[in-house]
């Protein structure tokens, strides 16, 4: 499946989308423990990219009461799903690609299981960038398994289960064997890791998420410099 489809992709699946990651032990907490990461505090503007159906969303604002939060998705089938819920009404949901977000400026950005859907990461790395403050914390939730056999194989064993459940609640088989391939083919956590700081942020680390999923989903920080 080629990654221009995927937004498409969504729009079909994101009326089971919400049951499927409900299954999915630790899910919403490994979300909160990664916007935590932010740094929040009261009144910061965020960017929330690739929201979904608002799960990221959620999180931010779990994390910190008086958020205003942007919430953007090129996924107007999940963008849909997200505004049914029942939000501050500092939260605002945009039908937007990435890399054509045009939003002003924020005090920091989110983007949960994003980067590795994209087709030129580093030219919306280097967009989001134009988009933060200076000294603004990013932080990515994002599954990278290439720097580890055990890692790899915990993540194939998985999509044993989550690619037929997918199919079962979604009806589309494409879009969950299109996850297994993405994860196998993204950077691992060093490549990540080099990819944002040759894109220009500075700080940079990671941490793998505890829980089912340790080794597979990461919490990746970095900043904007300071100018």
């Amino acid at each position: 499946m080629n990654k221009l489809e995927v937004p498409g992709k969504f729009d079909r699946a994101a009326r089971g989308y919400d049951l499927l990651v409900g299954l999915n032990p630790g899910y919403h907490q490994a979300l909160r423990r990664s916007a935590r990461a932010l740094g929040l505090r009261p009144g910061m503007r965020v960017l929330d990219l690739g929201c979904g159906t608002g799960a990221s969303t959620a999180a931010l604002v779990a994390a910190v009461p008086g958020l205003e939060v942007v919430a953007v998705d090129a996924s107007e089938g999940m963008l849909s799903r997200a505004r049914r819920k029942r939000w501050p009404s500092t939260v605002r949901f945009v039908h937007s690609r990435a890399e054509d977000v045009d939003e002003g400026e924020f005090d920091a950005v989110f983007a949960a299981y994003l980067v590795r859907n994209l087709p030129d990461p580093d030219a919306t790395l280097q967009h989001v960038r134009r988009l933060m403050k200076p000294g603004a914390p990013l932080v990515l939730h994002e599954y990278s398994v290439r720097d580890s056999w055990l890692s790899t194989a915990l993540w194939t064993v998985l999509c044993g289960v989550i690619v037929p459940i997918g199919w079962l609640v979604t009806g589309d088989r494409s879009l969950y064997t299109y996850l297994w391939r993405s994860v196998i083919d993204f950077d691992g956590a060093s490549a990540l890791r080099d990819r944002l700081r040759r894109n220009g942020f500075v700080g940079v680390r990671s941490a793998p998420v505890p829980g089912l999923q340790l080794g597979v989903v990461h919490t990746f920080t970095g900043q904007e410099p300071q100018r």
